[in-house]
Order: structure tokens, then sequence, then C-alpha cells
């Protein structure tokens, strides 16, 4: 699709782990010719670097004060390859590492540290002062841009994103359970609902999406009409 004739605004979606915020975003920004971030990979890369340098242990205590002195140390960057892209810490592609169950079960924790808010928040909104974006995360709609044009909030039952996480997850090769996954899913849930930081919550003016039942292609259907009724819209 050919935006140039068109306003470029900004797209922000928000919800649950594992609910398929990420490729609905990531699909749009492809059809449309936005730019996608995903602000999720983010914090992953930001927890990746945390267990690289010992600053969180396996009974996820985190060292915060050195965390928070490294994060000027710390660059995220995002690269198109093709039909995928792929996260960059400190220039070095970590996409296969940042989707493994090991960050997976901490990135939660790491995530709810008020300063390292701070510092990506700030990053993903120079990464959008132009609109033409596709953002997705947990806080997008009420934090990050809480003046976007267009929010949705996407859910899904937590056994229904549990199975599409471990799907995903054997499709990488990654050995896990689906108990275990799910586990994972609850868990996050409630950090993710429950902190005191920009905590995951619904924009008072983002569309609901419950996409429990719905194929790849009627979500993105659904999102692709959104924007076009949003842009018609303005």
């Amino acid at each position: 699709m050919n935006t140039t004739t068109q306003p470029l605004i900004t797209i922000a979606i928000d919800g649950y782990s594992s609910s398929g915020k990420s490729s609905m975003a990531r699909q749009l920004a492809k059809t449309i010719g936005y730019r996608y971030i995903d602000s999720g990979a983010m914090y992953r890369a930001v927890t990746l670097y945390a267990m690289q340098h010992n600053m969180i242990s396996d009974d996820l205590a985190i060292d915060e004060q050195s965390l928070i002195a490294a994060l000027p140390e710390i660059d995220i960057d995002f690269q198109v390859d093709g039909e995928r892209q792929y996260t960059l810490l400190n220039g070095v592609n970590v996409e296969s590492d940042i989707r493994s169950m090991a960050v997976s079960n901490r990135v939660s924790p790491v995530s709810a540290i008020p300063a390292g808010r701070h510092a990506l928040v700030k990053m993903q909104q120079q990464m959008g002062q132009q609109k033409g974006i596709v953002m997705d995360g947990r806080d997008i709609g009420t934090t990050v841009f809480p003046d976007a044009e267009m929010k949705v909030f996407v859910n899904a039952s937590a056994q229904t994103r549990a199975q599409r996480r471990l799907s995903e997850l054997i499709e990488k090769g990654v050995a896990t359970t689906y108990e275990e996954v799910l586990s994972n899913v609850i868990n996050r849930d409630h950090i993710d609902e429950t902190r005191a930081e920009s905590p995951l919550r619904k924009a008072d003016d983002a569309i609901a999406l419950d996409n429990s039942t719905m194929s790849i292609e009627e979500q993105n259907q659904w999102l692709l009409n959104l924007y076009n009724d949003t842009i018609a819209n303005l």
C-alpha cells in the first residue's frame, strides 16, 4: 500500500504476552508501509544483557543498581532482512537468544524496574517522533504514545496464549512443556498487571480485541480494516 497520499499516524497495539499482538503489528506495518517496533523485544534485550552480566540470579533477584548504572551502555536497534526483523543488542543479533524461556522467565521483573522503563520509553518515543510507526507492547497506548491516533488492546485466554507460545517454541527447537509455558504466561500476566510503573491496562480510548478464536488471517484483516476506518475518519 502506498501511504504517501495519506496522513501518517501512530499506531499503538498493547496486550497480554503471547496474544499475537506482535505478529499482527508486524503484518500491518508491512502492509501499510510503516516502521514496526517490538517494544517487548527491547525489554527482552535488557533482560538478556542483565543475564550476560550476572545481574539477575536464578531466583529472579536483580542487582538493580548495577543494571541501572549500565543502561547508558545498552544500545538496542532493529535490522530488517527480507521478511524478518532482528533485534540488535550493542550491534549483535540476539533475536534467537531473547526468545528463549530463560529470558521469558526473567523479563517481567526486569521490565518492572522504573528506571529501566523510563529509559526505554524515552527511546521508544524518539523512534516514533515522525509518526508512520506501529509499536506493540504493554504500555504503548497508555504511557509511550497516549495521543496515538489508533490504539488496540489484544487479549486471549491464558490457555490459548500458552498453546500458541508452545507451538512457536517447538518450531524453533526449544525444549519445553505446555505446563511450563502456561505457568510463565500466568506469572507474567500477574507481574505486568500489578507492577507500580506503567502496569498493563487497556487505554480508555483503545479498541479491545479478543482473538482467542480468530485465525491469523482474520485478525490481520480486522486490524487493517480498523486502520482504514481510522484514516478515513481523520
